[in-house]
């Protein structure tokens, strides 16, 4: 939290956050007791896992992601070697990765990109004091870049026009309905997400019990389908790769913003059609609790190529306008 009160916890600021990281006691990681393929990496600048890894967190019940009271970060993944454990720890100047499973080689030679080594934070140049301030308390903020598209693309279009427990609650239950447990001696019960085929598989009652609807349902199935080709958009820059998301019907500007953020770190990947969002920026920089997007996008131009940057400054800076309406309750319709 970079400001004196914590944001309000909107799905907003829940994307934006972080993970809260347990402190390990003695600075020494608790070792995992079946030894796997390890990678030492050192960090440029500043870094804390809690603001690189948050995003990548659907829930505090996400099956692919944990984090240990020994500080350390744990992420299970389907690559493409095959599917993967990642242990992430940091102490002194220097990050320790540990994988296993078939994808274990590819998750630690990812390590650095996944840990913000291709951000430039530099690049951002403040010029509001609210986030020169933020950026000040916050050095240690990367942006994250997986180089996996699905595994952020599916949460996202869950996440489309609904609550944030809903959409976590779907993520969740469909993961471990359907996915596969973690390799290696992954914490509690992880599980690696399912595979393109096993998404397409999955029968319409199971997404009417997990309470998705026929259209984010359908959407999924139609982004399975072409999986290889979505997939093949982590190689392209962000502005080109939204546009291969966007050509399936279903996703739009929101959904393709919020995958790349994920998996291109896409520091000017900002947010549109989001329903806090606006109002938030709005606030923060400018007292303007009704700002739309065309408002928003207006007060980030001067940070144009660092535009989500910006947004995730404010929502650490914890400067949110105060509630004037109860929360958007649950729909439920697997109770339907």
């Amino acid at each position: 939290m970079a400001g004196r009160f914590a944001p309000r916890p909107t799905r907003a600021t829940v994307r934006g956050g972080e993970a809260v990281v347990p402190a390990h006691g003695n600075g020494v990681p608790r070792q995992a007791r079946v030894p796997g393929k390890a990678r030492v990496w050192v960090p440029d600048g500043p870094l804390e896992l809690g603001l690189a890894l948050g995003p990548l967190r659907r829930g505090p019940g996400d099956p692919t992601f944990r984090t240990t009271p020994d500080g350390s970060v744990w992420r299970a993944s389907r690559t493409p070697a095959g599917p993967g454990t990642l242990r992430v720890t940091a102490r002194g100047g220097e990050v320790r990765g540990e994988a296993w499973g078939p994808g274990a080689e590819w998750l630690l030679e990812q390590l650095p990109r996944m840990l913000g080594a291709d951000d430039d934070p530099s690049a951002f140049v403040p010029r509001h004091r609210l986030l020169a301030l933020t950026a000040h308390r916050r050095p240690g903020l990367r942006l994250t870049r997986t180089g996996l598209v699905l595994e952020s693309l599916i949460p996202s279009i869950l996440e489309q026009k609904v609550t944030t427990l809903e959409a976590y609650q779907a993520w969740r239950l469909l993961v471990r309905r359907f996915g596969e447990p973690a390799p290696g001696p992954a914490p509690g019960r992880m599980c690696v997400m399912p595979a393109a085929r096993t998404w397409a598989l999955i029968p319409s009652w199971e997404w009417h019990l997990a309470g998705v609807d026929d259209k984010r349902a359908s959407t999924v199935l139609r982004a399975v389908r072409v999986a290889a080709r979505l997939e093949e958009a982590a190689g392209m820059e962000p502005a080109a790769a939204q546009a291969r998301l966007e050509l399936v019907p279903g996703i739009g500007p929101w959904t393709s913003a919020e995958t790349v953020q994920r998996s291109h770190g896409a520091a000017d990947a900002v947010t549109v059609g989001d329903l806090h969002l606006p109002g938030i920026v709005g606030f923060a920089l400018a007292g303007d609790r009704d700002a739309d997007d065309s408002v928003m996008l207006r007060l980030l131009e001067p940070y144009a190529g660092q535009r989500h940057r910006a947004a995730r400054l404010v929502l650490l800076s914890g400067r949110v306008p105060p509630r004037r309406a109860p929360r958007m309750a649950p729909r439920g319709i697997e109770r339907l």
